[in-house]
């Protein structure tokens, strides 16, 4: 059983919302400490095994270039892997600008930031930031010369200039009051070939009936943020969407449900039409009732609409990008669809972790092969792909939130040359130094308190672990976080960790603690 995993033996705590109030429980017990009085309580086969930067806020891998050189990430022959940017962290979404620079968002950095490769070596000289100050941006496009955003709880956009690759105007909120709080903060946006422009917005929670019908759903808006309407419900967190070229059909994957077990219920790839219902809260996979909320829903579950493809459970499909006529790739390739798998965390064993290539055959059935795999080695992780894009320059490109690097897969091309060296000036400590010497001895202090009162070292410390939890040490977080990037973690984490209940000052206390003493 990897670092990280704890399997639990069965509960006497039962029921749909036990299950919801347990499961927002053990984010918070893994992240802060406070598991002393939870974790005994969790039900049977829950297994919390996630990434160990994530479940620490440490880091377990090098650099991204250290992890291509030790040949752990590989590719299908014929083609290679290079970095084409690092040092962004939390890097998610990927659009292309029409003169092929690529747009990433950070989240937690609240910016947009632009990668530009001028002289097309296969690596970006240059990424700086188009728009900041935004709350949690994650799904972007551009669209009749607008950039536009959806940040948590709104959708902005601004004039784009794409020779300049910058905003020229004022960032504009079209949308206002997208549901926010709970689990499931990320809004994906990408605009379709009617004009509209979708968004998808996830669950508030693993499983329960949402008073808010935009949630677990699709919605689509015209571009100036007007004819709010429901496209599809059921969906639980349809993170990436795209129209497939060959039949303009709208595909969308979806994360499944947790706290059942290992192996179900699979996720989902769901072919999405309008006023589609795809069976969430009622029912899994090929409309499976749920143990929670199935029971009397028998008439929507028989109306709901099963899966396209099914992923293995717990692999988190994100990202999907489909091989076009733009894709330098084979012909075999060509019209297959690219998925980002950012793996399981509610699993005994870890699995996904990587690209897959989804493969139409002559009646529609669909063959998952592995694209881009040795994110995950054994129990240890090495990265976690979330978004796919295809450049103008027929290369495939990958963002992955773990290290904070997109790479470059391309056909035929050597990988040697592709490896950007590290700014090796960021640090932890040299971040801390930027704080006059009286603030951050009040911040230590403020943040020891923090550590103590939330009983983190009963998770993070191997002599005050809790009987019958794995620790999870702290250390040289120094070397990849600086203080703003360690507060923007503790503001949006990773699931399933959710934000622990702490205002801004003490985010930054318990930043300022703990990279004094776990760097």
């Amino acid at each position: 059983m990897g670092h990280g995993t704890r399997v639990i033996p069965s509960a006497a705590v039962r029921g749909p919302s036990a299950r919801l109030a347990l499961f927002g429980a053990v984010g918070l017990a893994a992240s802060l400490g406070a598991c002393r009085l939870l974790l005994p309580l969790l039900p049977e086969r829950f297994a919390v095994n996630v990434p160990l930067r994530h479940a620490v806020l440490g880091w377990s891998v090098g650099a991204p270039e250290e992890v291509l050189r030790d040949g752990s990430i590989r590719v299908p022959a014929g083609f290679s892997i290079g970095v084409f940017a690092q040092d962004l962290p939390n890097a998610r979404l990927l659009r292309f600008t029409p003169i092929g620079d690529l747009l990433v968002s950070t989240p937690r950095s609240g910016r947009i930031v632009l990668l530009r490769d001028a002289d097309r070596d296969g690596r970006a000289e240059t990424a700086r930031s188009v728009l900041d100050g935004l709350n949690r941006p994650h799904g972007l496009d551009l669209h009749d010369g607008w950039l536009y955003v959806a940040e948590t709880d709104a959708i902005g956009r601004a004039r784009f200039d794409a020779e300049a690759g910058r905003v020229t105007g004022p960032f504009e909120r079209v949308v206002t009051g997208l549901p926010s709080g709970g689990g499931h903060w990320t809004r994906t946006l990408r605009f379709g070939p009617d004009g509209w422009m979708y968004v998808s917005i996830g669950s508030s929670c693993n499983v329960c009936r949402e008073e808010d019908p935009r949630r677990a759903a699709i919605v689509r808006y015209r571009p100036d943020g007007s004819g709010e309407e429901i496209f599809a419900r059921g969906l639980r967190n349809a993170v990436g969407f795209a129209w497939r070229p060959e039949t303009g059909e709208l595909l969308a994957t979806d994360n499944g449900r947790d706290l059942l077990g290992d192996d179900f219920p699979p996720c989902e790839l769901n072919r999405v039409v309008q006023g589609g219902f795809y069976g969430w809260p009622f029912a899994n996979g090929e409309r499976v009732p749920d143990p929670d909320y199935g029971a009397g829903r028998e008439a929507e579950i028989r109306a709901s609409i099963p899966p396209l493809h099914a992923f293995r459970a717990h692999n988190a499909p994100l990202g999907i990008a489909f091989l076009g006529a733009e894709a330098a790739v084979p012909p075999a390739w060509r019209g297959a669809a690219l998925v980002a798998l950012h793996g399981s965390w509610n699993r005994t064993r870890k699995d996904g972790y990587k690209v897959v290539s989804l493969h139409w055959g002559p009646e529609g059935r669909i063959v998952e092969r592995d694209f881009a795999v040795g994110f995950l080695r054994g129990e240890h992780v090495t990265g976690r792909p979330v978004d796919v894009a295809v450049g103008q320059d027929g290369a495939i490109y990958v963002s992955d939130d773990y290290t904070g690097a997109v790479y470059r897969v391309a056909a035929g091309e050597p990988a040697e040359r592709r490896t950007p060296r590290r700014d090796s000036s960021r640090s932890g400590s040299a971040s801390l130094a930027t704080l006059p010497a009286a603030e951050r001895s009040r911040r230590m202090q403020r943040g020891r308190a923090l550590w103590e009162r939330h009983a983190c070292a009963g998770c993070h410390e191997a002599e005050q672990a809790t009987p019958g939890v794995v620790p999870f040490p702290l250390a040289q977080l120094g070397q990849r976080y600086v203080l703003g990037e360690l507060e923007a973690y503790l503001a949006a984490p990773t699931p399933p960790m959710p934000a622990p209940p702490l205002d801004a000052e003490q985010r930054r206390d318990l930043a300022v603690y703990l990279l004094e003493t776990r760097s």
